[in-house]
């Protein structure tokens, strides 16, 4: 039995569907339970806690080979971060009195760091946190998700302009799919090991946001260009979008541009995924319609 977390979101949800086509027996754990009846329906046990109940978690957690962990994302926190360390302590507090086999954490390229990494701090809290947890650990560190460019479509289709942040514009950036994170998180938690490993995911190549662009334009049936989004203009636009406090996903986006949020090369285990950009792009053409 391996219980996860997150099912309700991208990579929990891989996982767990994952988990379950490969023939494991799996404990949804879900806050809500007016999302249970899917989870049965593919199989699953479902487990109801909230990340501030720390017994209800460790319930959840316990008798299980295996528990898939993340903090929940928060693209617009609180100065200090107050959430993810609320978070990551009841994580923390329930895996101890749990005491499953082994844990898969979701972290993130560039997840090492202790500083520059605006939003991708929240993960690092967690890193941080299960540094001296006695129970075997995988850190799982994945690429920029491929699925991010779901924001992109639509302005895309009505203008053929794919504004980017990431630049410059022909630098290839690490890529992943959320299927494939999901895969090797089924894959890890299925095999026993000893002590604290950390996984890297990137996708099978590397991409520039020519490319996306041009890949984007493929699917759509029209001439798509990349176009970077100078970056003063960041700040504001992020406030349009509802982020009251814009410095952690500018801080963010500037690490990646900067080269620091990148991988620990030759230091770590790498997976490489499967899935190619163009399958990804074109199943989220088809989910906006």
């Amino acid at each position: 039995m391996y219980a996860i977390t997150g099912v309700t979101g991208q990579v929990g949800g891989a996982a767990a569907r994952a988990s379950l086509g490969a023939g494991h027996a799996v404990r949804a754990v879900l806050r809500d339970k007016t999302k249970a009846a899917e989870w049965r329906e593919w199989g699953a046990e479902v487990a109801i806690a909230s990340f501030e109940d720390a017994d209800a978690l460790a319930a959840a957690f316990s008798g299980t080979a295996g528990v898939f962990v993340m903090v929940a994302p928060n693209f617009a926190p609180q100065p200090g971060y107050p959430n993810a360390h609320a978070a990551v302590a009841v994580l923390k507090e329930a895996l101890m009195k749990a005491g499953p086999e082994r844990v898969a954490a979701l972290s993130s390229i560039g997840g090492q760091r202790e500083s520059g990494l605006g939003l991708i701090t929240q993960v690092h809290i967690l890193e941080e946190a299960l540094a001296d947890l006695p129970i075997p650990t995988a850190i799982l560190r994945p690429a920029w998700f491929m699925e991010n460019s779901l924001w992109d479509i639509a302005l895309a289709r009505e203008t053929g302009v794919m504004p980017s942040f990431l630049q410059p514009l022909d630098r290839a950036y690490p890529m992943i799919a959320t299927a494939d994170i999901g895969r090797v998180i089924a894959e890890t938690l299925a095999k026993p090991w000893q002590g604290r490993r950390v996984i890297e995911i990137e996708g099978p190549q590397r991409y520039t946001q020519d490319e996306i662009a041009a890949m984007l334009g493929g699917v759509l049936g029209r001439s798509v260009k990349s176009q970077a989004v100078p970056h003063d203009q960041w700040e504001a636009l992020f406030q349009s979008q509802g982020t009251a406090w814009p410095a952690p996903r500018i801080e963010m986006i500037d690490g990646f541009n900067s080269g620091w949020i990148d991988f620990e090369d030759d230091m770590n285990e790498r997976v490489v995924g499967s899935t190619a950009y163009q399958t990804v792009l074109a199943e989220l053409v088809a989910r906006v319609g």
